[in-house]
């Protein structure tokens, strides 16, 4: 009983995470930005591919900040760089009521909103969990970013709510509150990083050599191939499942579906990337996260094959991309710790995650210019399903762990890993 102090609250730095992610960057300037992006595009006379070129922009700059705020986490700590960012964020939001029928004042509060948005990114989130957790890191992941899945299927409901019944101008000050109430006051209430001590308990590298903490820094990691194979992978599969899923919604309403069923059809994207999450982070700590990989890559190819098709009812498509993104960030955040550690893992996840950012802007603006200019998303759908195939090529070519879990210290004795 004297050591439970140290340890008793860590899953609740999980729940704590997962509501975060609920309000998270992709849920809300990828995700309800799909919903807004009809009322918004008829009221102020956008087209489509304007739009999509602004949503794209969001994420190309969240892109360009977020490895500088992975350093800054490293040096200034999770919780004080959060806090910061959500209510920032939040504000930047309810910004977006101000649109109004020019191309500039789009571009620039999209942008903003992308600065804004860097803390709601997993970087943060990620790295306390990996410092709290290590044979039950995948777990603790996928738990906390199934909080992804659920703003997936929550927030599109919650913007089509707001729209609805307030209006779109004032549906994204709706969003601004709701960041605050489920992403700043579980993080004030709840997140804290472990001592020193702790960490170095989780730590196979720290228990046998006894140095700070185990891992290599960001210029060593970019000379290697297994960090560009990593970030091909996650780029690949950000550009072809996100950008799929931010155009649900119009193109089924296109082809006669109701918007409440194509919204419905989003969110069990949502509802099947809760269950995958969790699952995905389960297998790892005991199966090889390539192969997991590979399987949550899969399912992708199969639903964005069902969405250009049509043959296929379109919840299915759906389902199966919501699958996929089991495959991004709770296992790149997985592979990040086993094959670079932890001691600058908010610099690499940063650097990492940046291209996923990036691939949600080239995604979602790569079928909405094919749109635009060929009425049709077939050209994108294929290239997204050859982007696919050659992650699950690269993601196989890593090899075994660097930093595996710890098991047992010299001579047999336990180690106590949380």
């Amino acid at each position: 009983m004297a050591d439970k102090p140290h340890y008793w609250n860590r899953w609740w730095i999980v729940v704590a995470a997962m509501l975060g992610l609920i309000v998270g960057q992709g849920s809300i300037n990828v995700f309800a930005a799909g919903v807004f992006l009809k009322p918004v595009a008829q009221d102020l006379g956008f087209g489509r591919g304007e739009i999509s070129t602004a949503i794209g922009l969001s994420s190309v700059v969240t892109a360009v900040t977020t490895p500088f705020f992975g350093r800054l986490v490293d040096l200034l700590g999770v919780r004080f760089m959060l806090l910061w960012s959500i209510g920032l964020f939040a504000v930047a939001t309810a910004a977006l009521s101000l649109l109004i029928a020019s191309t500039t004042v789009l571009f620039l509060l999209f942008a903003i909103s992308g600065v804004m948005s860097v803390g709601q990114t997993p970087t943060a989130y990620c790295k306390v969990i990996t410092e709290w957790f290590d044979r039950q890191r995948g777990l603790a992941l996928g738990i906390a970013l199934a909080g992804v899945g659920l703003g997936t299927a929550l927030i599109p409901q919650i913007s089509n709510a707001l729209i609805a019944h307030l209006g779109w101008r004032s549906g994204y000050i709706g969003l601004g509150v709701t960041i605050l109430v489920l992403a700043f006051l579980p993080v004030a209430l709840f997140v804290r990083e472990p001592a020193k001590p702790q960490i170095l308990q989780s730590s196979a590298k720290a228990v046998h050599e006894s140095i700070a903490l185990p891992g290599v820094g960001l210029a060593e990691a970019i000379r290697t191939w297994r960090y560009w194979a990593m970030t091909l992978t996650f780029f690949f599969a950000a550009t072809a499942i996100n950008g799929s899923l931010v155009h649900v919604v119009p193109l089924l309403t296109d082809r006669g579906i109701p918007v409440s069923a194509a919204i419905s059809a989003l969110s069990a994207a949502g509802l099947a990337l809760i269950g995958g999450r969790v699952v995905a982070g389960y297998c790892v700590d005991k199966i090889f996260a390539p192969y997991i990989v590979v399987l949550f890559l899969l399912c992708p190819m199969i639903g964005i094959a069902i969405l250009a098709t049509g043959m296929v009812m379109p919840i299915v498509g759906t389902i199966l991309l919501g699958l996929g993104i089991g495959a991004e960030i709770d296992l790149m955040s997985f592979i990040i710790s086993r094959y670079f550690g932890i001691r600058f893992f908010g610099a690499l996840h940063g650097f990492m995650f940046a291209p996923v950012l990036l691939g949600n802007a080239v995604g979602a603006s790569i079928l909405g210019w094919c749109f635009q200019l060929m009425h049709s998303y077939s050209l994108g759908f294929a290239l997204f399903e050859v982007l696919l195939a050659i992650a699950c090529v690269l993601i196989m070519t890593l090899g075994h762990y660097r930093f595996p879990a710890v098991r047992e210290a010299p001579l047999g004795e336990p180690v106590r890993v949380v």
